[in-house]
């Protein structure tokens, strides 16, 4: 079953949302996590603490950039009036899933079986 025009505008709003909250984030980050302190430059702990934080704040931008581009697809994905079609199986996407993750390309049923297959092959 297609979304309505009105769930698709709907969910172009909670992802146009979701990606200027992530780029706030990382905007505040680049403003005030990314700049050493005077004083820590001093103090070789503080300055390993400082640079620690630093990678953490990088990885997690990461994981954001990942989370972005997910977005980004999905909003050409309504574009193109593909969005809530999974991208392994070609089925609709449930509503509730969609609800809860709107950048989600798979249904829920996919998603279990590629965490499954993670799993194997993190195990070997």
């Amino acid at each position: 079953m297609a979304l309505t025009k009105a769930q698709n505008e709907k969910f172009r709003a909670m992802l146009i949302e979701r990606r200027n909250a992530l780029i706030s984030q990382a905007q505040r980050t680049l403003e005030s996590d990314m700049v050493l302190s005077p004083d820590d430059r001093f103090d070789e702990v503080d300055q390993a603490s400082s640079e620690y934080m630093q990678a953490f704040s990088f990885r997690l931008r990461g994981r954001e950039k990942f989370l972005m581009e997910k977005i980004d697809l999905a909003l050409r994905k309504i574009d193109q009036n593909t969005y809530g079609t999974c991208e392994e199986c070609e089925e609709p996407i449930s509503l509730k899933r969609l609800q809860a993750r709107p950048e989600t390309p798979l249904c829920i049923q996919c998603k279990e079986a590629q965490e499954k297959e993670e799993a194997v092959y993190a195990e070997e």
